[in-house]
This record gives C-alpha cells, structure tokens and sequence, in this order.
C-alpha cells in the first residue's frame, strides 16, 4: 500500500513537472514574438 502511494506521489510529480516545463517554455516562446513584433515595427519606420 505504501509503495503505490509513493508511487503514485512520484507518478504525480514527473507530471505536473514535466507540464509546467512546457508551460514555461511556452510563456518564453510568447515573450520572444512579442519583442520580435515591437522589433519589426521600430525597424519599418
């Protein structure tokens, strides 16, 4: 009982990892086109 709790816990713990991993990922990809956009736009005057 004890071991697939543990298991389950460190089953949890890769997921929610491994999801925030792509989130932040994500968030860093969002950033990065929105500097490019502000870029492209001072650059076209």
């Amino acid at each position: 009982m004890v071991r697939k709790m543990l298991f389950a816990a460190v089953m949890g713990t890769l997921v929610l990892s491994a999801s925030a991993c792509n989130t932040v990922k994500g968030a860093g990809r969002d950033i990065q086109s929105v500097g490019q956009a502000g870029s492209d736009a001072i650059h076209r005057r």
